[in-house]
């Protein structure tokens, strides 16, 4: 076998802390009675809806099956409402959604934060904020060429 890149190292440790963090945010989730995916839905609804189910999959990392799926339960459980206009269906959240979401924002954001408060100086996290910021253009700039 090859030795790897240093690329494909640091990909190999974005890829396990992204699945570290995910793991944990689902625990400390619970008791907002949340997955991490489905903050993320209510977070991208809240913060850019109401959004066809279309342009919230493109926002989010869940597959299309995976986001029906989620939308059916947000919606049982009254979190979302989903209005139809001619032939256009749009989702937003409902009050009781958007209280939920509020109450979990704050506590998520100091979880989510103290992965790199409690390792790095803030210098130290600018200085990664910067560097990710430009790997992720850059791939971003990869996928509007491959369209």
């Amino acid at each position: 076998m090859k030795k790897n890149t240093r690329g494909s190292l640091i990909w190999l440790r974005l890829v396990r802390f992204t699945h570290q963090s995910n793991l944990l945010s689902n625990e400390f989730l619970k008791q907002f009675d949340l997955t991490t995916a489905q903050f993320d839905v209510m977070i991208q609804i809240s913060t850019y809806g109401p959004l066809t189910q279309r342009e919230l999959a493109e926002k989010v990392t869940v597959t299309q099956g995976g986001i029906s799926r989620m939308l059916a339960r947000l919606e049982k459980e009254q979190l979302i409402h989903r209005k139809q206009e001619w032939k256009t269906k749009t989702i937003s959240l409902t009050s009781k959604g958007q209280e939920k979401l509020d109450l979990a924002f704050e506590a998520q954001l100091a979880f989510q934060s103290s992965f790199f408060e409690d390792c790095l100086t803030e210098k130290e996290q600018k200085t990664l904020l910067d560097l990710i910021s430009r790997v992720q253009k850059n791939g971003e700039q990869k996928i509007q060429r491959n369209e």
